[in-house]
């Protein structure tokens, strides 16, 4: 009762465990560094293992080795985390992973070979490949009977790793955490554009197939009446960029649809100020960080029915949804046309705060997961 009690109240001591961390910039490690952030503020004492190189940093453990292309793994890494998590005694062994994630999961087991309660969280979307090999890993070593509890950022996220893991690991939905105030529209009305204005902002990898976002708005364009002026902004760069680039210039698009590179937070905010229209169209997109934050300054969301966007946009009230790119160029063009339905929309958004994101929500479903984590591990032993 003591130690549940401890997980309820607060003063949790907490391990959490990823490939990927500071000074690495991207989606995990940075959603793993607020938490860790937020999770310190509210008076946990967090340790943080990482394989990824670095400086020091102050409850930081960094575990490294000659790999090629500085690949965040580590030979002997069970080993090493069985021994910081038995010698460290921590409350829970919290573990993030994406699509494929080898550290991370030495964490799983290490967490096992220990006895210390594990909460696994997927960020990622695990698409038909990534499923086999969980289930192949599942077969091997029989790792949903390791009392584990995971969480995912998004209904959609959920689906196939229940469908993997069976019923004997509990999966719950906890959004990705985001300080939603910087993004708030300023206050009033505002002031009704001639020119329609569709926003996206993401990675230009390859991965993320952005020249099918700029088929999306060829696709919407050919669609609006010539008499609405219409034009584009994809912020972001990446390895496809010179590919869209040539893209732009063959279809002649370069004169309405504009590439302008990488941003800062303050300048997506400025350029979302100036939106009509924001577009998420990746399929497996596991939860939408720039499609919430659209949402939350206001502007109407179009994306895919089968993502984690759909958690906090339902079609026809926060933004429109599709199943396909034919249905999302469908959605911009309607939404491009349709001065009213833009309007309605995005005054909805600007009075109604979104509930997904909000950091006191994120600390809550991982304090309740956690609780579950030590009574799946009490029922194992």
């Amino acid at each position: 009762m003591e130690a549940h009690a401890q997980i309820s109240l607060g003063g949790v001591r907490i391990f959490h465990v990823s490939d990927c961390y500071l000074p690495r910039l991207g989606g995990i490690e940075v959603q793993v560094a607020d938490l860790v952030r937020v999770q310190r503020a509210a008076g946990h004492e967090v340790t943080v293992a990482t394989a990824t190189r670095g400086e020091p940093l102050e409850g930081v453990r960094r575990i490294v080795a000659r790999m090629p292309f500085d690949l965040p793994v580590h030979p002997r890494g069970v080993g090493r985390l069985t021994r910081w998590i038995a010698d460290g005694r921590p409350d829970v062994v919290h573990v993030h992973t994406g699509a494929v994630s080898p550290f991370a999961w030495m964490g799983v087991r290490a967490a096992a070979r220990a006895g210390a309660p594990c909460v696994v969280t997927v960020h990622s979307m695990w698409d038909p490949l990534t499923r086999l090999l969980y289930r192949l890993l599942r077969a091997a070593y029989g790792w949903q009977r390791w009392g584990l509890v995971a969480t995912t950022v998004s209904t959609a996220a959920a689906a196939p790793i229940r469908a993997v893991a069976g019923p004997r690991v509990p999966v719950r939905v906890v959004s990705n955490g985001l300080d939603l105030s910087g993004w708030a529209p300023p206050p009033g009305t505002p002031q009704r554009r001639e020119e329609v204005h569709v926003v996206a902002v993401g990675r230009l990898a390859p991965r993320k197939q952005p020249v099918r976002l700029l088929k999306l708005l060829q696709a919407a364009r050919a669609r609006v009446p010539a008499a609405v002026p219409m034009r584009a902004t994809i912020v972001g760069d990446g390895p496809a960029r010179g590919q869209m680039e040539r893209f732009l210039a063959r279809h002649g698009m370069a004169g309405w649809v504009s590439l302008p590179g990488r941003y800062s937070r303050e300048q997506i905010a400025k350029v979302l100020e100036s939106a009509d229209v924001f577009v998420a169209p990746a399929p497996r997109e596991s939860f939408g960080i720039a499609a919430l934050e659209a949402r939350a300054a206001g502007v109407p969301v179009v994306a895919r029915a089968q993502s984690g966007v759909a958690d906090f946009v339902a079609d026809g009230v926060e933004g429109l949804l599709g199943r396909s790119l034919g249905d999302l160029a469908r959605a911009v063009a309607r939404l491009c046309a349709d001065a009213g339905l833009r309007e309605a929309i995005a005054a909805h958004n600007r009075a109604t705060p979104p509930s997904a994101g909000s950091w006191p929500a994120v600390l809550e479903g991982f304090e309740s997961a956690y609780e579950r984590a030590r009574d799946q591990r009490r029922s194992t032993t």
